[in-house]
This record gives structure tokens, sequence and C-alpha cells, in this order.
């Protein structure tokens, strides 16, 4: 059987294991993953470590020592935990792996199970074959849809594998440039978060004579009001003025752009690129009473921000105290996830096995840096002083904007072509990076 369908059928397990992430501390069980993964490298010559921060959530970390322990290691990073469906709105078996019309179809597909199944058979390729020069690791990480509590946040106190080179989710799509030219994409830092609850007062009272009440209900709704109308300035860098030239548009477009408007040139990618260069603000959650017929005298609202790398905890509250003006004192703003955003450079060893493994699936093709709008475990590895690059292979037809699509969609699916295209490249980059 060929690399690319051992990948393709490890794949379809995967998927049909179901480990889906509620956001709950019992939800995801992915030691159902890990012991799939642990029988497929069976009987191979790996180190193989289980890691049970809670009952089922296991992540589990294979590595091939190398001969040379001043050579550069390599860890790549999958996640084996999937998002809820909605099964209904579904037109395939979320979790059936079915190959259709040369795509697989099942949750998690995309996001991220088709590299995690690409990483898993490299290494143990590498792994019935003479050992590297560098030490290799694959880890499939749990928990990874809920930042990584019980999977990468946890394996970064407690796992015995190097963060010091890492690869993990996504990259190698390609933008559609303005000219019909190609571009490929490499994901070199992410977004961080900046989770906010803004809770209100009121009188309580009984819902049939609220004249004359303090009503909180009310007072929420102006906070929201507020917060929706807040526009966080362009945060322009050389990231950003790079992944805006390389679409090649005309220069009236290009400078619009450069200058933080005219977003909807980027057509599919309207909104990932406005994020790209912007501080986010979304409001997700409102929450106020229980009875129909009692006022309530607490109401709150939730915030899902996403700040750029450099942005503070401090500016987002500034920022969202400027815009509550007069009202912000009786608004009680409390912290809740707060992560920096993190980047890596677009430079050294690594990166430049990225560059050279692109290039050779797709010759003098121009590689474009991006950040990554939501999270990865790879702001783990950035954190502890390592490197961490989003990397993947698309065939020409698949856009970014095409591959963002598929995270968390109904009937999401991965095409079999781009399966073949991120593992021999992985097979690639782990023969050049670590003399495999």
């Amino acid at each position: 059987m060929s690399l690319t369908d051992t990948t393709i059928a490890l794949l379809q397990n995967l998927i049909q294991n179901g480990c889906v992430n509620y956001l709950t501390a019992d939800s995801g069980q992915e030691t159902k993953n890990a012991d799939t993964l642990e029988a497929f490298f069976a009987g191979t010559d790996v180190r193989v470590e289980r890691y049970e921060p809670h009952p089922g959530r296991v992540s589990i970390a294979f590595t091939v020592e190398g001969t040379d322990p001043s050579a550069e290691p390599l860890t790549l990073l999958g996640h084996t935990d999937v998002v809820p469906v909605d099964e209904d709105k579904w037109t395939h078996d979320p979790f059936g792996g079915e190959i259709v019309d040369g795509r697989v179809f099942g949750r998690g597909a995309t996001d991220m199970l088709y590299i995690t199944a690409a990483m898993a058979a490299c290494v143990r390729d590498v792994a019935r074959g003479e050992r590297p020069r560098g030490t290799l690791t694959f880890v499939g990480c749990a928990d990874e849809e809920a930042r990584g509590g019980l999977g990468a946040a946890w394996l970064a106190d407690h796992a015995d594998f190097s963060w010091a080179n890492c690869l993990s989710e996504e990259g190698g799509s390609h933008l559609p440039a303005a000219d019909g030219s190609d571009a490929l994409v490499v994901v070199v830092g992410e977004k961080g978060a900046g989770q906010r609850r803004l809770t209100v007062h009121g009188d309580a009272g009984h819902g049939s004579a609220p004249f004359g009440r303090d009503m909180a209900v009310a007072k929420i709704a102006e906070v929201a009001r507020r917060v929706a109308a807040i526009e966080p300035d362009l945060r322009s860098d050389d990231i950003w003025e790079g992944y805006v030239r390389a679409w090649k548009f005309d220069p009236d477009t290009e400078a619009a752009l450069l200058a933080g408007s005219g977003y909807d040139a980027f057509g599919q990618l309207e909104s990932y690129s406005h994020a790209m260069s912007h501080l986010t603000i979304s409001p997700t959650v409102l929450r106020a009473g229980g009875a129909i017929n009692v006022l309530p005298s607490v109401a709150w609202m939730e915030l899902d921000i996403r700040p750029l790398p450099g942005q503070t905890q401090e500016e987002i509250d500034a920022l969202l105290r400027d815009a509550l003006g007069e009202i912000a004192d009786d608004v009680e703003i409390t912290h809740l996830i707060t992560e920096d955003g993190s980047v890596s450079p677009t430079s050294g060893p690594l990166y430049d096995a990225i560059l050279s493994t692109f290039n050779e699936f797709f010759p003098d093709v121009p590689v474009v840096p991006t950040i990554a709008a939501g999270g990865s475990d790879l702001r783990f590895a950035r954190r502890k002083g390592g490197v961490g690059y989003g990397f993947a292979l698309h065939g020409r037809g698949e856009t970014l904007g095409s591959v963002l699509g598929e995270l968390h969609s109904h009937d999401e699916s991965a095409a079999v072509e781009d399966v073949d295209l991120t593992v021999r490249a992985y097979r690639s980059l782990i023969r050049r990076f670590v003399g495999a």
C-alpha cells in the first residue's frame, strides 16, 4: 500500500472514532484516536508516551531518536479531537469517512485529521528505515478545539519531547492573485485571546410593574450596541503588507487596502483578511433573567476578542471602556481566557525547509506568510522558545478561502489530492530537515 493510501485509510479511521469535543472535561475521549495511532505504530522502533491529564483525554507521542544529538529536532503536532456536528445539516455521514467524488467526508477531515494522518504515516515510514540524523516526534494532541487545556497546554508543562521546531495546521493553500498567478500560504503566527464578560446590574421586581425600574436588560442592550460599533484601527506590519501585495491588485486597490479600506476586493477572504489586520471583537453570548414575570437584576454578555501579536490585554480594556463612555463605570469587565498572539520568524532552518519543499512541488511560486485568525497548538511551542509553522499542501484549485470554508462546516471534507500532496510534502520536508 502506498504512503498516500495508508494515510487515507488512517484518516478514515480517525474520523470514524468520532472524538467530539463539546468543550467539557469529559467529552472528546481522544483515547480512541490514541489507541488507533498506537496500533498504527505497532512493531516499529519508536518511543511511545501516553499522557492522560483527565480520564479519556489522551495525547500520545511517538519519537524516533536521531543519531546526532546536535542536529535540529522536528516535532509534528496533530490534534485528534473534532468539533460537534448538526447531523441533520449533513448529506454525508459525519463520522463515516466516506470517499465521494475525490473527497474524504467527515467531521475533522480538514480540521485537522488529514494532516494528523499524514504526519503519523510519514513518521512511521521513517521509523521503519534507518534512524534520522535529528530526532523526529509526532504527537496526537487532545483538546485543541478547547484551546488545549487538557492537551498541548498541559503537555507544554509535563511532556518530554522537543518544542524547538514544530509544524501543525494549516498552510499550503493558494492565493487567487488578481492577475491569475499563483502564491502559496504559510502560517507563521496566530492571534491571541482576550475573552471578556461584561456585567450590568439593575432593579429586581415583578414584570407587571416595570415603571421607574433600572432595567438590567435595557442596560446590557446599550452595552451591546456600543461594543458592536467599535471599529479597531488597522494594524499594519510587514506580514500584512506582504499579504496585500501578493494579491497583485491594481495600484489604487492596493493603496486602499494598505490604508485599511476596500476589503471587499478580497472576495471570499474579506472577513479573514480584515481579521488578519485588526483586533476583532465578536459579541457571542448574552444572558439575563430566568422567569418571564421577573425583572432580572443582572445581565451579562461575553465577547470573543482576538488580539494580534503585540496587542495587549490593557489595550483591549482601554478600547472597551472608551467605547462604553459615560456608562463604563456601571459595567463590570471580567477577563476570561486571555492569551497573547504569537508569531515565528520568516527565516531560519525550518522556515527555509518549508520554502524548499514548496518549491519542489510548485517551482518558483512565491510564498506568502500569514497570521491565522484562530488558534492552534503552535502557540505553546513559541511560548517555550521554539518556532512553529502551519504546514500542509493543496492542489492549485484549493484557495485559502476554500480551505478555510471547510473548517467546522457542514459536510466538511478534504480532497484526496490534498491528502496525497500533504503526505508527500511532509515526507520530503522530514527528509530535508532531519535527514530521514
